[in-house]
């Protein structure tokens, strides 16, 4: 619970600002969030492999990508400009590499055949 700190205007209270969360809770919140949305978007129930592992990468994706853009928003607040790009350039390096790594198999092969996306 916050408290109001005394002593400071002209009689009225003022709240202190809350600390941003750490990382490591602001990457889980997302990654919870994510896989929720994607598990039960399009398909029913996810229970293929493939499935399951789109759900995985979807979340992983969004919980680095609302990490970093928790962290970029805070540091352009404290007018930290170069810690704001440093978070940016981070986050979509680590979303690029969980989809080279996660990437659906099945999906580049028909690519592969055709020529371009069915």
């Amino acid at each position: 619970m916050r408290y109001p700190l005394r002593g400071y205007g002209y009689g009225q209270a003022v709240f202190p600002p809350y600390p941003p969360l750490p990382l490591s809770s602001e990457f889980t919140r997302a990654f919870v969030a994510t896989a929720c949305l994607s598990a039960f978007q399009g398909e029913p129930r996810a229970t293929s492999p493939a499935q399951l592992r789109r759900v995985l990468r979807q979340a992983l994706q969004g919980g680095t990508a609302f990490a970093a853009g928790s962290r970029a928003a805070t540091a352009v607040h404290q007018g930290d400009y170069s810690s704001a790009l440093v978070a940016t350039v981070v986050g979509a390096g680590g979303v690029l590499l969980i989809e080279q790594l996660l990437r659906d198999t099945t999906r580049l092969d028909k690519e592969k055949r055709h020529g371009q996306e069915e």
